[in-house]
């Protein structure tokens, strides 16, 4: 089983630089201060050993971090945007949401983090073009967008307990009691068919059950879907072994249980076990308990049996405080002391490719360039400043742009775009 989720995250755009001049009395010829603006605020995501379940992206999927602000006169830079970090449980799967899903990151150390949307970076102010030729430029930068998209989480069964046991012993019943979830419950076997997940609060302690579907003979040979079940049981800490008190013979049904999981893997029969009788409600199993206890105390080699019902609720409590002592003792395989302080560990980002200015030309004839840092310089020139515009030709020139589209085969008259902005080619 996998809990997923589909999310949609956008980083805050960087802020734009300013096109500013200093005005000071005395000061002539001040020159450019236009200052840089803020970088945009970056999405990042945590593995967080508190966190169990992707339980509270279901409710909410959009998630966006703050712009930065842009800069301003007297070399006066943008406010940064706050990053933002979203938790989520030790061994989350973070794909790429796309035709071809991709896995950009395994979750798998407690602390760990990835960087998912990076922040814009803020545009540059008319400062940094200052020239011993261009000694006041109109130029700035327009803070880079950030960035968006949409990412699937996915889980592995995480769950601290599993309820084990034959079909129709009861684990559904016992599952909907003690929380929220609701599976499909009815009186016949292989009811579930697919595990299902609860989250319990319990005396002020939250830990995540697992109802396994029923096991039969053979499962550790894939019987019944055996191994896809078992394989669920195999990251749980504990197990809550239910055994349906109503049958004729329930000791050899838990002994037959025990056996599948010894033959499918030996860890599996060494995992902490919770012993549950269920259906306490009828009659012949409450007269016979004195028995079952004995027989169960002495198949188990443990005192601590519990009979409950799953109906009338009765010995739940009890066997919900047993299961949190178990909790308490038993190994965590996931939240192992690291080596190295969370602080300290690498922050997982894929490598961007380094580009150049691309130029394609499309159907209607639009030489169209394809370059992040001429697009945010044209989203900042006047077009009915002669002396910016010049300006931006000539850094169109020293940055490869004017070349890229002379190769080509660009001729006056024919109409190029950059970004949004638009002109004749002359």
């Amino acid at each position: 089983m996998i809990d997923e989720v589909v999310i949609n995250i956008k980083s805050g755009n960087g802020g734009n630089g300013a096109i500013s001049g200093r005005r000071e009395k005395y000061v002539p010829r001040g020159g450019p201060d236009g200052g840089d603006g803020g970088r945009g605020g970056s999405i990042y995501l945590e593995a967080d050993p508190n966190v169990n379940t992707l339980l509270s992206y279901r409710y909410r999927r959009h998630f966006s971090a703050p712009d930065g602000r842009r800069g301003e006169g007297r070399l006066k830079h943008g406010k940064d945007g706050k990053d933002l970090t979203l938790s989520v449980p030790i061994g989350t799967q973070v794909w790429a949401d796309e035709v071809l899903p991709r896995l950009l990151v395994d979750l798998d150390e407690p602390g760990q983090k990835f960087l998912a949307a990076k922040g814009g970076s803020g545009g540059a102010g008319n400062s940094h073009y200052a020239t011993p030729t261009n000694r006041f430029p109109l130029l700035a930068q327009a803070g880079e967008p950030g960035e968006e998209l949409s990412l699937r989480l996915e889980l592995k069964l995480l769950a601290d307990v599993g309820i084990v046991g034959a079909p129709n012993a009861g684990k559904s019943s016992l599952l909907s009691v003690v929380s929220a979830a609701r599976p499909k419950v009815a009186n016949y076997p292989f009811t579930t068919l697919e595990p299902s997940l609860g989250m319990i609060e319990h005396r002020g302690e939250t830990f995540v059950m697992v109802d396994i579907p029923g096991l039969i003979e053979g499962a550790h040979d894939g019987v019944g879907l055996g191994h896809e079940f078992l394989r669920h049981i195999e990251r749980t800490r504990v197990l809550v072994h239910l055994v349906d008190g109503s049958l004729d013979d329930p000791i050899a049904q838990y002994r037959q249980i025990n056996a599948e999981l010894s033959q499918y893997a030996r860890d599996l029969s060494l995992k902490p076990q919770v012993l549950a009788v269920n259906k306490l409600d009828l009659t012949d199993v409450s007269v016979l308990r004195d028995d079952l206890h004995e027989a169960f105390s002495e198949a188990a080699n443990t005192d601590e049996i519990h009979f409950i019902s799953a109906v009338t609720h009765e010995g739940v409590d009890a066997l919900l405080d047993s299961v949190l002592r178990a909790l308490q003792d038993a190994p965590d395989p996931i939240a192992t002391p690291l080596s190295v302080s969370p602080d300290d560990l690498p922050i997982l980002r894929p490598v961007p490719r380094r580009r150049r200015p691309a130029v394609y030309v499309e159907d209607d004839g639009v030489y169209v360039v394809e370059w992040p840092p001429a697009e945010r310089m044209a989203a900042m020139v006047d077009p009915n400043d002669w002396t910016a515009n010049v300006q931006f030709y000539n850094r169109l020139i020293r940055s490869g742009v004017v070349r890229a589209l002379e190769e080509a085969g660009i001729t006056p008259g024919d109409t190029v775009r950059i970004g949004e902005v638009e002109w004749q080619w002359d």
